[in-house]
């Protein structure tokens, strides 16, 4: 069985130098940022988290593949970071502390490359999250310093918490109506959006979530994080891993409801 503790570390060294380029940036009063042509922002420290960490990565793993969100893909071969600068540039740019920077090492299998590490670092939450393949998922400050994750063991939707980002996207995919099913059935639901409330599935604190529309950057950390603690993550189409342009996670127990109620049509 490969060992992936020389990566994980790596994803804390290269976590670290982009938590310090963006916390410098937080909330600066001279921030720039910019409309990309899908017309989300990005700031001037999306870019520079991105350079640095690409700069690291080229320096310590020159042989495996590189694709970022500003900056598209780089290199090929059987093992590729995927990094997400800040997941959460508009709440970023408005000094709103949910954002975090996502990286992910994906290695060839079958059915296509695969999160065999990931690391979501949120500083200005004072939070991070990691995982690696058949290791575990942990929270903490540290390697040495964690707490293992485990997801919840809710059974029942009108038990359980429901995280999601926003309705548009539901509404524009002819969803929004199971959605809203799916938030009358649920004990409780909360907007957080982003990266977090799939770390409060991995971590137990929320049972379900899921958003309509994201990209292989958006998922890829988080997804071996949920799975390591023990959760399901799926595309809405119920295909496992972070491939399907949307994103469906649970403690397990309630996939396939959740899978049903955002899959209904009227």
């Amino acid at each position: 069985m490969p060992d992936y503790l020389d990566d994980l570390r790596l994803a804390h060294v290269l976590a670290d130098a982009a938590d310090r380029t963006t916390m410098d940036r937080f909330k600066a009063l001279d921030l720039k940022v910019e409309t990309k042509p899908d017309m989300t922002p990005v700031s001037e420290a999306d870019k520079a988290a991105e350079e640095l960490i690409r700069s690291q990565l080229q320096r310590a793993r020159p042989r495996d593949a590189i694709l970022g969100e500003e900056y598209g893909i780089e290199g090929t071969g059987p093992r590729r970071w995927v990094i997400d600068p800040i997941d959460g540039t508009k709440n970023y740019v408005r000094g709103v502390p949910v954002w975090a920077t996502l990286i992910s090492l994906m290695e060839a299998g079958e059915g296509g490359y695969q999160p065999v590490v990931g690391v979501v670092s949120a500083p200005a939450l004072g939070r991070r999250w990691w995982a690696a393949k058949d290791s575990g998922a942990y929270t903490g400050r540290s390697l040495t310093s964690a707490t293992k994750l485990q997801v919840s063991n809710v059974s029942r939707v009108s038990d359980a918490s429901f995280a999601y980002s926003s309705l548009s996207g539901w509404e524009e995919q002819g969803r929004l109506d199971g959605f809203l099913d799916l938030t009358r059935a649920c004990w409780r639901t909360r907007g957080y959006g982003d990266f977090w409330p799939y770390m409060m599935v991995a971590e137990g604190s929320v049972d379900i979530c899921a958003e309509p529309e994201l990209s292989l950057w958006d998922m890829a950390a988080t997804a071996i994080v949920v799975t390591e603690a023990g959760g399901s993550f799926t595309g809405l189409d119920g295909t496992p891993g972070p491939h399907s342009g949307n994103a469906a996670a649970s403690n397990g127990h309630l996939h396939d409801e959740l899978l049903g109620y955002l899959n209904q049509r009227y």
